[in-house]
Order: C-alpha cells, then structure tokens, then sequence
C-alpha cells in the first residue's frame, strides 16, 4: 500500500471521500461495541464456574491447621492460600500476605498508608513538602488515578523495548529524595505488552534510593497470563534479584487472581520483605480483622496448587489468543505500509498498544465513538491523562466476543485512516 504521505492532495481527497460513505454505512448500523476496559469475557469467567461448587454448606471449612475460615482471625491470610500464591510466585510463603478480592485496593491503601503515617515508621509523606512518582509511560490509568488522588506529583518515563529507561530511573531515584515509588507493570505491561529485561530487573535491584522510603511498585497483574505456550516471555524473580543487592525492603509485589478466576471475587496478595510485611499488618490491624477466609480456602482447594492455576491460563488463551490474532491481522491488513500509526504485538497480558500520528488519538476516539464504539481514552495511558504527543490509544479485545472484536478492529482501522488523511492534508 501507498503511504499517505507519498500520496498527492488530489489522491488524499478522492480517499477520503470513499472512506466517508464506507463511515456512514457503518454508522447506519447502529453498532454497540465495547473495548474500553481489560475486562475478562463471560466465556472466560465461566472457566472457574464450577468453582463454586468446591465449597458447600456440608463442606469442611476448617484450614489444615484446624483454622475454621467463618470466624474471625488470621489477618494475613490462611496458610494454604499463602502456600499457592508463593509457589507461584515462586517466592517463600512467610513472604505473601493475602487479602481480598483486587490488588489495586492493596495498592491504594498502601500509598494511603505510606501518607498517612509513613514508610516502616519514616516520616510520613503528607508531612513532606514534596512527594514524587515515577511513572513509564504509556502505563495503567488506575496506578495514576492513585497517586494524582494524593496529590503525588507524577513524572513521565519513557517505556522501551526492555522496560523503563533505567538511565532516566537512576538518575531520579538516587539524586531526588522527593522520590519515593515507581509504577511497574513488569510483565505484559499494560497498555504495551512490553516484560522487562533481565538487565532491566537486576538494574531496578540494583538501585540506591536517596531515599530510604523508596519503594518499587511492581504490580505483576500478568504473570501468568501468557497467550501462546511454545512463545512466551519470561520475567526475571525481582525478589531473588533485591536479595542479592541486600534490598529486599525496596520492593513491594501485587498479584491477584481477577483475570484467572473471578474479576470481583479472586483473591489478591503482597509479596515484600518481613520489615515491610509487618508494616502491613500493623496498618491492617486497625482496618481490618480479616479478609474472606472462605474464599481464599475455595482456590485453593479448586486449584490445589500453582500447576492448577497454571493449567487454567491455558484455557484463557485458546479464548483470547484469536481475539488479539483478530486485531492484529486486521491491522496488518488495513494499516500496514500507510505509515499511519504503529502498534505491538504482545505475546501475553489484556491489551494492545496502537501509537497514532501525532495529535490523532483524541481524533480517532472520537470518531470511533461516534459509530458505535467505544475505546480507552486518548490520554488515559499517562498521568494526569496528559499524553503529550496526543498519539496513544488502548485496545482491549478480551471482553467482545470474536466476531464483535473483528468488527471493532475493523471500524477502528476506517477511523485511523480517516483522521491521519485529514492530519495528512492539514500537514501539506
């Protein structure tokens, strides 16, 4: 295909025009369709249905340790639960504290808690003049949501190939005691896919904070969540890596089961050093006498161990494999050759990256929404929903079903033409 650069302002026109009434067509149809959020599909959720049929009111509800799961107590989670999550995570369970049914709840409260009262018994951070974050960009709008709720300033790294630029990251967290945490999508990083290198891990490691409250924030929500079993990304063990460096204390790890079982009713985790753990459970005595204990028991009797979990992300894949195989052939197919935008093709996690040209993002929603769909807002993969080149848009194709994620990639690709033929124009 001609890219539309290379192509004349008489050329240009006379497409754009035979994309107009192909836009209108579409628009008659009246289409609903919905890619906006990383939300599980109700084939997938359907998977660990019969989950609910582990436990039951003749069920023995008591842990192996003679814990009835009804009552009171446990605050840090019962130790089979803590058991699955490290083997895993493949770190020692008297590493795991296992909490309710989301992470980023875990993660809220902990930037809450490292506000209110301070890091390990540090100052606390609203008695700071300043408090900063680093954030790798494109990212998760909801870790941004966070930290722009407490007032935290937050500063844009640009995300590469191998993970954050680490050239940036040193140089911030090792001159600027203001910085106190970094936001890190490690594996399958939403929006980009993107798993971060083994230097990139052993550098984060490496680190040596100006501050002795810093904190990496490595929300692992897709560590499992491969698409293909013989291509999948491998992610260096952040916790082996801190312990070698003696920095154990400077990582804090989220893992949930949202996208592996139920999205409102998993269960989640940290997983840190035994001075941070404590920490934890002093601020979690006060907020709390324990989360769901039947819950946590129901996973881990349904799963009984990691190579069950495993074992279920393979029926996730062969449902979200052909979705993402869906959008990306129709990218190839649309897009390929116009020098219009550019887009990843990640081999696990929820999402797919697509970089407009500049200033279209925004553009293309729009119009997107406009036909009948609706997508992530422009914006919305960086902080303060702020992105400077007004370029990134999110696709989600892992709620809609098949045959409405090809429609969607469809009509999305009509839109990105559209709009970069009139950017096009105006640039001539």
């Amino acid at each position: 295909m001609k890219a539309y650069k290379a192509m004349t302002r008489e050329e240009l026109e006379e497409l754009k025009k035979e994309l107009e009434k192909v836009y209108e067509d579409v628009k008659g149809k009246g289409l609903s369709l919905n890619m906006a959020r990383g939300k599980p599909s109700t084939e997938q959720l359907d998977l660990t249905k019969d989950m609910l049929d582990v436990l039951d009111s003749k069920a023995d509800l008591f842990t192996e340790d003679g814990i009835d799961t009804r009552n009171y107590g446990e605050l840090t989670g019962i130790r089979e639960a803590k058991v699955l999550i490290a083997d895993l995570m493949e770190v020692d369970p008297d590493e795991v504290i296992v909490f309710g049914n989301g992470s980023l709840s875990i993660m809220y409260d902990t930037v809450a808690g490292s506000m209110s009262f301070g890091v390990n018994g540090m100052t606390p951070w609203n008695k700071l003049e300043k408090v900063k974050f680093l954030c790798p960009v494109p990212g998760y709008d909801r870790h941004f949501a966070i930290t722009e709720r407490f007032g935290i300033e937050m500063i844009n790294i640009p995300l590469t190939e191998d993970g954050p630029d680490m050239d940036m990251v040193r140089d911030y967290v090792e001159n600027d005691e203001a910085v106190k945490g970094i936001w890190c999508v490690p594996k399958y990083s939403n929006p980009t896919g993107t798993t971060y290198s083994d230097e990139t891990v052993r550098a984060f490691a490496a680190l040596k904070p100006k501050a002795d409250d810093f904190r990496i924030y490595w929300d692992n929500a897709y560590a499992v969540h491969d698409l293909y079993e013989d291509d999948k990304d491998v992610l260096l063990n952040i916790m082996d890596e801190c312990k070698k460096q003696g920095r154990e204390d400077m990582v804090y790890q989220f893992v949930s089961t949202s996208k592996i079982t139920f999205a409102g009713a998993g269960i989640a985790a940290v997983i840190s050093s035994k001075a941070n753990l404590e920490w934890y459970r002093q601020n979690m005595t006060i907020r709390t006498i324990g989360y769901d204990k039947v819950n946590q028991l129901r996973h881990v009797r349904y799963f009984k161990n990691a190579d069950g979990i495993r074992n279920k992300m393979k029926d996730h894949a062969r449902i979200l494999a052909p979705k993402f195989k869906a959008v990306l052939d129709c990218f190839e197919k649309e897009l390929d050759g116009l020098e219009i935008g550019t887009y990843t093709r990640p081999k696990g996690g929820y999402f797919i990256s697509f970089m407009a040209l500049e200033g279209c993002a925004g553009k293309i929603v729009a119009k997107c929404k406009e036909a009948g769909m609706v997508t992530t807002g422009a914006g919305a993969t960086y902080p303060y929903k702020k992105d400077p080149k007004d370029s990134n848009i999110r696709i989600a194709p892992s709620y809609p079903t098949l045959e409405d994620m090809k429609e969607a990639a469809s009509l999305f690709c009509l839109c990105v033409k559209l709009v970069s033929i009139e950017k096009v124009l105006e640039d001539k």
